[in-house]
């Protein structure tokens, strides 16, 4: 989706080398995402019967109104600054928490509203919505196992709801890499789209497919799923695989850059290249709420 400046890693915990933390902020940047191929029929999870150790999580217990942990995560701001995410996006990124806070109910709420003139946009006119981004870079931050979240995301037209990780090296996009574990535009209400870009690959060539729900995904919460093994990374939805690649599904001579740390981010997009704009019937405040997220190792 987007990307960022990236920094080097230190181990978390010696016994937990899948959870890495890094020492250092950064800015960040973006790419167009691409529209992925349908994907075929799903089919059931990974076929091996893993056992999974929680390493790291984040479950949004607090007061209404309170911040995210900042043990935990950073706050990307802007919109001009970031030449409108590099997706001509219309909100400007705010640390406020009427953008970003808890809402009380164990929940992460990520709020775009409409504010007039919410700060500088890339076509240098005013910004006519706010919204949030957290990032977990600097701080929490996985090599292997298994990322997911549950969320409950908002519709309507141009409204783009993402969860996905960067790498944790400090390389120019997308040398690093880069894995959406969810987006999704509101104009197609069905669909989740799980993506990576990297050298060859990025941008409307990102590799990726699209999960296709039986509802609205805004109706409820579900569970977006990332494994990530060496040479192999799985995309699910409610425990359900729609997507999954090893070093053979990318581009003759393309590089898999993927067996490195990467780190999380959440945010709540408003129009641009891939969503479009917003329209009379898209609903605002839109809300993201995020129930909880966990990273797990593979035993």
């Amino acid at each position: 989706m987007h990307h960022a400046a990236l920094h080097p890693t230190r181990p978390l915990m010696a016994a937990l080398a899948s959870l890495m933390v890094a020492c250092g902020g950064g800015g960040a940047t973006a790419s167009p995402s691409p529209t992925p191929a349908p994907a075929p029929a799903p089919s059931p999870g990974p076929a091996p019967s893993n056992r999974w150790t929680l390493v790291w999580s984040d479950e949004f217990e607090g007061a209404a109104g309170t911040r995210p942990d900042a043990k935990h995560w950073n706050y990307d701001l802007g919109n001009k600054e970031a030449n409108g995410w590099g997706n001509h996006e219309l909100q400007y990124y705010t640390q406020a928490a009427r953008n970003a806070a808890l809402d009380g109910q164990g929940n992460l709420l990520l709020r775009a509203e409409k504010q007039a003139n919410a700060g500088p946009c890339w076509n240098d006119k005013p910004c006519e919505y706010s919204s949030g981004r957290l990032r977990s870079d600097g701080k929490v931050s996985f090599s292997y196992g298994k990322l997911e979240a549950r969320i409950k995301i908002p519709g309507g037209p141009g409204i783009w709801p993402a969860f996905w990780t960067l790498g944790e090296d400090k390389l120019p996009w997308p040398a690093a890499g880069e894995i959406d574990v969810l987006e999704n535009i509101g104009k197609e209400p069905f669909h989740a789209y799980g993506t990576v870009h990297g050298p060859g690959y990025s941008g409307a060539q990102g590799i990726g497919k699209r999960f296709v729900n039986a509802k609205p995904l805004s109706e409820d919460f579900h569970v977006f799923t990332l494994i990530k093994r060496p040479q192999e990374l799985i995309w699910l939805v409610d425990g359900v695989e729609f997507h999954r690649l090893t070093p053979a599904g990318l581009p003759a001579g393309a590089p898999w850059v993927f067996e490195r740390a990467f780190f999380v981010i959440l945010n709540l997009a408003v129009g641009g290249d891939w969503p479009g704009n917003p329209d009379a019937s898209t609903p605002f405040p839109a809300e993201m709420r995020v129930d909880w997220v966990r990273i797990y190792k593979e035993d």
